[in-house]
């Protein structure tokens, strides 16, 4: 199983994305420390009815969230070269993602456990992705790379 890191998500809209992200894709979904209620409407109404279907587990520390990722970890931020599609992929892998709009602090994008920084290319001069399609993105390549490994 793939897993899905957002460190304290500001945006319940974009956390409601990646429950139906994670439900749709068989991947574990690990909210750190939210900063809004999980039970927000925009979190529901961007969730649909996936909430059921989602691996999905809140944590009230980073500390507590590394206790359940039992592989490595890929911090994905815009200061580094290293791109997503040049990782070699395995099960159990976590892509770790930072809040909107101010990304990964420091201190956890260069945690011993975080294996590598990795970026999603974009257009010279634009800050960042939407963090719901980043997660997708980055997710959608580990699992190709599985072989869709439980998908059809």
């Amino acid at each position: 199983m793939l897993h899905v890191v957002f460190f304290e998500p500001r945006i319940p809209g974009n956390t409601g994305a990646a429950i139906r992200l994670s439900a749709n894709s068989g991947s574990m979904l690990h909210v750190v420390d939210p900063l809004f209620e999980m039970e927000d409407s925009k979190l529901r109404r961007a969730g649909l009815d996936y909430h059921d279907l989602a691996n999905t587990v809140v944590h009230d520390s980073w500390e507590e969230c590394l206790e359940q990722l039992p592989g490595r970890i890929f911090a994905f931020t815009a200061h580094t070269e290293l791109l997503y599609t040049e990782v070699d992929y395995v099960d159990g892998d976590a892509l770790l993602f930072g809040p909107e709009p101010t990304g990964l602090p420091d201190h956890i994008m260069h945690h011993e456990r975080v294996t590598d920084l990795v970026r999603i290319p974009m257009v010279d001069g634009n800050r960042s992705l939407n963090l719901a399609n980043s997660a997708a993105i980055g997710l959608y390549e580990a699992w190709r790379q599985l072989g869709f490994a439980g998908g059809h």
